[in-house]
């Protein structure tokens, strides 16, 4: 008989669907993935088909499992885009509507309505969030007030809300499971993070009614078992984490102090502080970073919406190149001497400004401005817009870390993280394992299904690929940061 020695995890992303096996010491044994088509109905707006994920996890799941040997797979962890809304009939199991993405801005007119009427002190004090369409409530009341019958039958328990990892459990089991784990619910705004619940009063402002709501777990933990009509195989699901949560599990940032920063489709700042959850003076979040066992922490964090985005608006929206790796090559041939600034608020600006009205601009154009240029502030906007969020995190009165950890699509380019550690003035440290959101939810199951002892195996794993030490000197360093918080204000929304 085969030792269970792999972990399957399903990392369901913003761009693609991805499925890999994971061996309990956090090596990648086999990898399969599927671009996500965009959806855009109008400005500002961002949807995904339900149907296409669940297929697009079903199909990279057995090419995994197939290529592996199902034998061999004793569990299935879960990451996903976090916010992202899903409501769905619990008798068919079919969407009621497509998914609205994290990105998606419609919510926006009613945030402004909560927040002219005194409600974001009170939020902000029991979920740690700043009220703002990027969360799920919003989208949530924007269903069942849009979409034809929502909610008459939400109230007569007819729909189920999930965000993306509860929504895939619910297929996995066979709609057997209607369960999120706790790191997902805590970006709903529906959410009590010291209370560890859903809020009875924050239902009641959002018009949410409590029988949508799924039951919130600890990440690691066995939810439910998988169905062979999916993805072939009976596994238990024994493991959920929101990306960025996943990504602080996978970079082991699990003491307080230790900061990870992840550069996808976003990016994603998140220190560790522990048992304590510290409320930001400075317009950051504060999160539940992990409930692992008896080892429970909070998080601040800081959100921004494009980061990786933006490279693929110039590779695919401009036609600037063919491959996001070329861009490293392009930023070190631009000029020196170039002032360009690229200030990617397509869909607003995140921390710690929370302007949903911005939108993106490129500054400081010449007539001798080339590609290289445009393509080089772009990398740069996304080391400026972190040490937007470092600041805050310092003005906030937080410990300064010794290095932070970085991951995703964007921390393989060697220019851009020389170029984040000289903005920063911080070492930059990549790890051997890149792809740690899914590393992340592959540690939570192996926990949760006893393939992992405990949270110390998990720090042991963690080793670098390289670590990168600030050379730019702090003149220059802080000219070009000053020009970028011009860029900044020249673009905000009412500025003059």
């Amino acid at each position: 008989m085969a030792t269970k020695d792999l972990i399957l995890s399903i990392d369901q992303g913003t761009t693609s669907t991805r499925a890999i096996a994971f061996t309990s010491g956090g090596d990648a044994v086999a990898t399969a993935q599927k671009a996500l088509p965009q959806i855009y109905p109008a400005d500002g707006w961002v949807e995904h088909d339900p149907e296409e994920i669940w297929s697009a996890t079903v199909e990279v799941c057995r090419k995994v499992l197939g290529e592996v040997g199902t034998e061999r797979v004793g569990a299935i962890g879960i990451t996903n885009q976090r916010e992202t809304t899903v409501l769905w009939d619990r008798k068919t199991g079919k969407p009621i509507h497509n998914a609205i993405v994290w990105q998606d801005r419609r919510g926006a007119p009613l945030c402004k309505k909560l927040i002219e009427a005194g409600h974001e002190p009170t939020i902000q004090r029991k979920t740690g969030l700043l009220i703002d369409s990027y969360f799920s409530a919003t989208k949530i009341a924007w269903l069942l007030e849009n979409v034809a019958g929502a909610k008459a039958r939400a109230e007569k328990g007819e729909l189920a809300f999930g965000t993306i990892d509860s929504f895939l459990l619910w297929r996995l089991t066979g709609g057997k499971v209607h369960a999120t784990d706790i790191t997902n619910a805590c970006r709903t705004m529906l959410f009590d993070i010291h209370n560890k619940a859903w809020d009875a009063d924050l239902l009641k402002l959002f018009g949410v009614p409590p029988s949508l709501l799924p039951e919130v777990k600890p990440n690691a933990g066995v939810f439910g078992t998988s169905e062979t009509s999916g993805i072939g195989v009976a596994l238990p699901i024994a493991g959920m984490a929101g990306d960025q949560q996943a990504a602080v599990i996978g970079q082991a940032c699990l003491k307080p102090g230790m900061i990870k920063s992840t550069y996808g489709t976003g990016c994603f700042a998140l220190l560790n502080t522990g048992n304590e959850a510290k409320p930001s003076q400075n317009r950051l979040l504060t999160t539940i970073a992990y409930q692992l066992g008896d080892r429970f922490a909070y998080a601040v964090e800081g959100s921004i919406f494009v980061a990786g985005a933006a490279v693929q608006w110039l590779r695919d929206g401009l036609k600037l190149f063919q491959e996001a790796g070329d861009t490293d090559s392009l930023a070190k041939s631009a000029s020196n001497t170039s002032n360009v600034y690229l200030v990617p608020a397509f869909t607003g600006l995140g921390a710690p400004y929370w302007d949903p009205e911005a939108r993106g601009a490129i500054l400081g154009l010449t007539r001798d401005t080339g590609i290289a240029e445009v393509v080089r502030s772009a990398l740069e906007a996304v080391c400026y817009q972190t040490q937007d969020l470092m600041a805050a995190m310092s003005a906030d009165g937080g410990t300064r870390p010794t290095a932070l950890r970085v991951d995703g699509g964007m921390a393989r380019n060697d220019w851009v993280l020389q170029f984040l550690a000289d903005i920063l003035q911080l070492p930059v440290e990549r790890p051997h394992v890149t792809e740690t959101t899914a590393l992340g939810a592959a540690f939570c199951a192996g926990l949760g299904s006893g393939m992992i002892a405990d949270v110390a195996a998990i720090e042991k794993t963690w080793r670098p690929d390289r670590r990168f030490e600030p050379k730019m000197a702090a003149a220059e360093r802080d000219r070009r940061y000053a020009g970028w918080q011009d860029a900044v204000r020249r673009i905000r929304h009412g500025a003059k």
